[in-house]
């Protein structure tokens, strides 16, 4: 039986199974610390697991379609998902340097999009919690710093100083905030949605819940869900770009 972590959020009523927070299903210790395998951690893993076996069916069909046969309805689907992506990187970061970071723009995209809408069915989204969208932030991050040494070399010191040097402070201070203000949106927009939900199952009466909660789910994990991660792709897209610089364009 899962329980409620220390600190965390408890039950909206005595009689409800419905709880806000992440809640800890196993407890073990760590270095001293006392850690949970708690319901994010179990979201991941299914996500993890939904996306590998999709992407060994997608790579079975691949190797095994046929040229001269019209490919079936879920080759397609696989195609207009490449396709997409590819479009989406080119038309954003150049045809140049575009196609280097189509698999991980597509990789990215794929797993905040299934953890977004996986409280569809039954999960906990795994981006309703901070320790999994910083990361993922961080990440975007690490390549934003990447690609502006590679390509721009000192001039990535020099953009510090514009306009001019008293500018420095306010620079610096957005350079790392990036990862916290593109964490801190997926997170809150995701956790809003959980919560929301989450006060309706545990105010309506059970009977009600496989009617009116629908509509919100549609908005909240579908709609919000793919808004939220288009939005998260443009952003690393686009900082990726701009720390290529005018390459990038080409």
């Amino acid at each position: 039986m899962a329980r409620g972590i220390p600190g965390g959020i408890n039950l909206i009523r005595a009689d409800s199974d419905v709880s806000l927070g992440a809640q800890g299903y196993a407890k073990y210790h760590l270095f001293g610390q006392e850690l949970y395998i708690t319901t994010t951690h179990i979201s991941i893993l299914i996500v993890m697991a939904v996306l590998i076996i999709f992407a060994i069916f997608a790579n079975r069909a691949i190797k095994n379609a046929d040229p001269n046969k019209v490919p079936g309805p879920f080759l397609n689907f696989v195609e207009m998902i490449v396709e997409m992506i590819d479009n989406l990187v080119i038309s954003n970061m150049g045809a140049k340097y575009g196609p280097k970071f189509a698999n991980y723009i597509g990789t990215l995209g794929a797993f905040i999009l299934v953890s977004n809408i996986s409280g569809l069915f039954g999960l906990r989204p795994p981006t309703a919690d901070f320790g999994v969208t910083f990361p993922l932030a961080l990440i975007t991050w690490v390549m934003i710093q990447f690609n502006g040494f590679k390509h721009q070399k000192m001039g990535k010191i020099k953009a510090l100083f514009e306009p001019f040097f008293l500018f420095f402070p306010i620079n610096l201070i957005s350079e790392f905030a990036t990862p916290i203000s593109m964490s801190l949106r997926l997170f809150g927009n995701i956790l809003s949605g959980t919560v929301m939900l989450s006060l309706v199952y545990g105010l309506i009466p059970k009977a009600l819940t496989l009617v009116w909660p629908a509509a919100l789910h549609a908005y909240l994990d579908l709609f919000s869900g793919a808004i939220q991660t288009f939005v998260f792709l443009m952003l690393t897209m686009v900082f990726v770009a701009d720390a290529i610089g005018d390459e990038a364009a080409q």
